[in-house]
Formats: structure tokens, sequence, C-alpha cells
């Protein structure tokens, strides 16, 4: 089920028993968390009946005799056993000790027989795609007894956009909809940023005026940074008009040109080199460059996924050619940074 359906679940009906929570949306995943909370424990009962276990710490056995033990603080409990994949057999009898059942079959049977007012629930943040889609198969597989999934997948961008909204209401913020599109760009469609940045801009908007593309540039971290990012868009689209267009953008909003050029450079740089390793989805970008001790994100993964699918493997070579001569203009003696960064357009779109 959704995160949404769970809400509308436990808002309605007493929670099941044991859950298992899938997926890498953390902001969901909290919130969800805290209403289960609330839903089951008393305010009184939240510090005693509220317990965590660290899955990399101990066994599943240890986690299936603490339910099974009568609580002498707590009638009511949550409990909370994460990483899931903690409690994966591992070595070579791994598939085997899976299939035999080991853990799962006693999982099994406490799903059937679970200790009364005690909700567990068992959680993974792990991803549903990539190098993790293995490793998730096999979670499934290990809880296949229990019953009820509650999937936190990252938010595509319509779906970051409908949250942005929901999110801007709930806050009384007046956001138009080419701001909401400015504010998912800028932060990855990610909502734990998206809520993060709205909460700010309510703060900063408290008398309720309509929140401006200024507004958004000016306090949330990665705005101009999208600016910059539509501007190497247009120059893959050859698009010399659109480029000059942002070009006067960032002028306008005081950017540092010279950074603003080797922000540029460094995305076709990572995007050459995910042609040359055949890098195609982001996420397989991601893991490359943090493999090799590189900071990635997921936003800028996207980007650079983006630009290698647009430029062929000539073109990039040849802006990177061009952006290093403009680089080079720019430390010569009293530079125009403007003129140079023109003529580095004209040259790219040509």
């Amino acid at each position: 089920m959704t995160p949404e359906a769970f809400l509308g679940q436990i808002a309605r009906q007493e929670p099941e028993p044991v859950y298992l929570f899938l997926g890498p949306d953390l902001y969901r995943r909290d919130r969800c968390r805290r209403a289960l909370i609330e839903r089951h424990l008393e305010e009184a009962e939240r510090e005693t009946g509220y317990t965590r276990h660290d899955l990399d710490e101990v066994s599943l056995a240890e986690v299936m005799d603490d339910l099974n033990s009568l609580s002498l603080f707590a009638g009511r409990r949550v409990v909370w056993a994460a990483p899931a994949e903690g409690v994966l057999p591992r070595g070579r009898g791994a598939d085997a000790g899976e299939e035999k059942g080991g853990g799962a079959e006693a999982l099994a049977a406490y799903v059937k027989n679970p200790s009364p007012g005690t909700i567990l629930v068992f959680d993974s943040s792990r991803d549903f795609d990539g190098e993790d889609k293995q490793r998730m198969d096999r979670i499934r597989k290990f809880f296949t007894a229990v019953p009820a999934v509650v999937e936190f997948a990252r938010l595509d961008r319509r779906e970051a956009r409908v949250f942005a909204l929901d999110q801007a209401r709930r806050l009384g913020l007046k956001l138009a909809q080419d701001h909401v599109d400015l504010l998912v760009e800028s932060v990855g469609a990610d909502s734990s940023r998206i809520a993060s940045e709205l909460e700010k801009l309510s703060l900063f908007r408290a008398g309720g005026a309509d929140i401006t593309a200024d507004d958004i540039a000016a306090l949330v971290p990665d705005a101009r940074e999208a600016t910059i990012f539509n501007l190497v868009n247009a120059i893959a689209a050859g698009n010399r008009r659109q480029s000059f267009d942002l070009l006067d953008t960032l002028v306008r909003a005081g950017e540092y040109l010279p950074l603003a050029l080797t922000f540029v450079g460094g995305l076709f740089r990572y995007a050459l080199a995910a042609k040359s390793q055949g890098l195609k989805s982001s996420y397989d970008i991601q893991n490359f460059f943090q493999r090799q001790g590189l900071p990635m994100w997921r936003s800028r993964a996207e980007q650079i996924a983006q630009v290698a699918s647009r430029l062929p493997a000539e073109r990039l070579e040849k802006a990177l050619d061009l952006a290093f001569i403009a680089d080079r203009d720019m430390k010569s003696t009293r530079p125009d940074d403007r003129l140079i960064v023109e003529r580095f357009l004209l040259a790219v779109t040509r």
C-alpha cells in the first residue's frame, strides 16, 4: 500500500499487528511512523511503549524474545526493527537458508499469533531500483508472511508537484504552478527537502504574501543551480536565444559567472565520464561516482544523466574544450566575464 493508504487505514481502523516498511522516501516514512505511534499509544505511554531494535546489532530471535516477553511498564507497544535487511541470512548458504525458513519460519509463526497490544514494524530504506533491487527482492521474499507492506518510493516529478502544492496549502502559502516547478526541480523532487524548504518559505512570508521566484532563489540553496542546469539544457538543445536569456537571469541575480562556468563545465565532464562508462540511469551514475570518492547526490546524478542522454560524446568534448578556453580567458588581466561567457555560448550552440 502507499503511505497515503496506510494513513487512511489506521485512521479508520486498528493498525495491523505487523508491518513491513520499504523504500527510500524518509519524509513520508517518518510521517507514517509518528501517525502510527500517536494512533496506538497514549501520550503518557510513548516513552516506555516505543522500542527500537537495530537489526545490525541484534538478531531476529532477540526481537522475537522481546515481543513475547510481557512488559512490566507498558501494556501497549510499538516495536521498530531496522534495517530489515539485517535479518537476511549471510554467506554461501544465504539463499538456501531463506528457502528452508529459518528466521522467516519464526516470523511467520509470530504473524499468526502476535502479542496482544503490540505493533511490530520492520523497516528498510533500500531503493527499489539499481543495485538495491536484488537486495529488495530478497527482503520481500524473507518477509512474505507479513501481509501489510507499505512502500515509500521516491516521488516522480508529477507526484512531487502534487506533494508540494498540498504542503503549501497546509502552510497557507500561495505558490504559482511555475514556482512549484522551480522548487521541485531545485530540490530534485525530494519530499524531505520540499517540506523543509516550504517551512522556510512560510516563515519568510509569515504575512501570507505570494511566494515569488526571487524568494525561492534567495532561500532554496539549489535554485540558482537549477537555473544553471536549465542553461546546460539550452546549450544541449542548441537554443542560443534561451541560453542568452538564462545568462541574463544569472547576471541579474548576481551570480558569480566564473563559478557558473565551472558548474557548466563540471556537468559536461561528468556526463562525458558517464558516457564512457556506459552509465545510463541516475542511480548507476550516483553509485559510480560515490565509489570513486566523489560527492554525488540524486538530483545532481539526474542532471548528469539528462545531459549525457542529450549530447553525443563529440559535442561533450567540444563543449569541454570551449569551457576550458573561457575559463582561461576569465583568468586574464581585467576580463569582462559576461562577454567571455557570451562568446562561449555563441561557440557552443553553433
